[in-house]
């Protein structure tokens, strides 16, 4: 059996992990020139350490990245609503929550391939399939059929919409800035926060090497052009009546070291196997970032499948497997993660002060009971 995967990112890269283990022939075809650790922080679960952990690059990815004890919700200026502690969910799975660069997670899967499995400047634009194999054809170069193709080729991802046409990434209703910069004692160890306005919210967590990430949304139409190419100055103009640490950490971020993208998702799917083509990752069920799953739904994707094909001489049987463990458990992270964005991003006064008032009488059990699956999370 020959495996074909279309997109390098952390979904792709960690599939073709899995499968090298079992001693599967995969091949992952890339858009990129080549690789570049490029992107900011991410967050990874300790549900997705779990899985890492199950591939043998969970200490390798561990030792890259930073652990996260609690997370700190805050109002705008800076009022505690309520801590949550990651140590229930880490006893439940065994792992640490931690941050990490998405470059250095990518070269630690990239690391544990063998030499060659990932060809560059290969961006895929057409597949077609039939009975006997499922071929990929590329803007350059010649094509390549496989006995199946996992489409890992992110949330616009062309594979998708030529088998679902009518599935297109919708507009979460605000726009987002995200960067890296020296913490230079600006943000207590261990613990991640959180600060809510009506203007725009504010998120910060401390990474290995003494850096930080840091995340700024505001409410907008899609595609604004007034957020287009600011610079970091006025990027902090925008949250300046946050507490002043605020700015000064978005000012003093190296424009270079700044993204900025609309907040987009899918609506959730019914399926993602299409005969011999597999939806993986943000191809298949891409979430707005409030929850800090995206990665890690990649990643347990990509396990599950792998465990599906150790487990299963048909293939069929280990698509179906996949399909039945990751469809409806990604879609509630996607609408979960939806509904926290829009507590979040309230922009009626009223409601935002209704929310700040009742949010420290929430339960904190009542909070990681809602948040119980994600870390029930089945990967055989």
């Amino acid at each position: 059996m020959k495996i074909a995967i279309i997109g390098g990112g952390i979904g792709g890269l960690c599939t073709a992990v899995t499968l090298q283990k079992q001693g599967i022939p995969v091949q992952v075809y890339d858009s990129a020139p080549s690789f570049r650790p490029v992107g900011a922080g991410i967050g990874i679960g300790s549900n997705a350490m779990q899985a890492l952990m199950d591939i043998g690059i969970g200490n390798d990815v561990f030792a890259n990245g930073y652990e996260l004890h609690s997370l700190v919700l805050q109002n705008e200026k800076g009022k505690p609503l309520k801590v949550a502690s990651f140590s229930d969910f880490s006893k439940r799975s065994g792992q640490k929550n931690i941050t990490i660069h998405r470059g250095d997670l990518h070269r630690t899967l990239i690391d544990a391939l063998a030499p060659g499995t990932v060809q560059y400047g290969k961006k895929c634009v057409f597949v077609e399939q039939d009975t006997e194999k499922v071929t990929a054809f590329f803007e350059e170069g010649t094509p390549i059929s496989a006995d199946f193709l996992i489409a890992a080729d992110g949330i616009h991802s062309p594979i998708r919409q030529k088998l679902l046409p009518e599935s297109k990434p919708r507009y979460a209703g605000y726009t987002c800035w995200r960067g890296i910069t020296d913490n230079n004692g600006r943000v207590e160890e261990y613990t991640s926060s959180e600060l809510w306005s009506t203007k725009g919210r504010f998120g910060i967590a401390p990474m290995k090497g003494g850096r930080i990430y840091w995340f700024a949304c505001i409410n907008s139409t899609a595609r604004n052009p007034l957020y287009q190419n600011l610079s970091p100055a006025n990027i902090a103009q925008l949250f300046d009546h946050f507490p002043k640490y605020v700015p000064d950490i978005i000012a003093n971020t190296p424009l270079e070291h700044i993204l900025h993208h609309d907040i987009l998702d899918i609506k959730p799917l019914r399926r993602f196997v299409y005969g011999k083509i597999v939806l993986l990752g943000d191809a298949a069920h891409a979430t707005t970032p409030n929850m800090g799953q995206g990665a890690g739904q990649a990643i347990e994707d990509a396990i599950v499948l792998g465990n599906g094909f150790k487990r299963f001489k048909d293939p069929q049987k280990a698509l179906k497997f996949y399909e039945d463990k990751r469809v409806a458990r990604t879609a509630k992270v996607i609408r979960l993660s939806r509904q926290i964005g829009a507590a979040a991003q309230i922009r009626s006064r009223p409601l935002a002060a209704a929310r700040d008032f009742l949010f420290p009488f929430v339960p904190s059990k009542l909070l990681q009971q809602r948040l119980k699956f994600l870390y029930d999370v089945e990967l055989e």
